[in-house]
């Protein structure tokens, strides 16, 4: 049981849409993760998402609405429901999700991330 400084996690991160592994619980997987730019449209068939915002301002645009996200503020995705993360400056996130849960979800490309790398 060691305490979990997210500043000193998130320097270590450099790339963009790569998450980290820095905590697990009750079978769900505690991320930290930085983004820049568009990700992908995807959806999870079994997992719900909670997005995070420790820095920046992320937009979560789903295809009905855009949610814009501030630091200090939160979204849960439902699983099956289709997204978007952009992020149009930089942004550093947590996510709380099953382990099972693949960051691109139904979508394989070269953003899909099959091993997590743990801080």
């Amino acid at each position: 049981m060691e305490k979990i400084n997210l500043d000193d996690k998130l320097a270590q991160i450099h790339a963009h849409w790569q998450p980290h592994l820095v905590g697990e619980l009750n079978g769900q997987h505690v991320k930290l993760a930085k983004l820049k730019g568009e990700f992908v449209w995807h959806h999870h068939e079994a997992e719900d998402e909670l997005f995070l915002v420790v820095r920046g301002t992320l937009e979560m645009h789903f295809r009905d609405r855009t949610v814009e996200l501030h630091a200090g503020e939160m979204l849960i995705v439902p699983r099956g429901v289709e997204h978007r993360p952009v992020a149009p400056e930089e942004v550093e996130i947590m996510l709380f999700e099953p382990a099972s849960t693949l960051n691109t979800g139904n979508v394989r490309n070269e953003r899909t991330v099959d091993h997590l790398k743990r801080l």
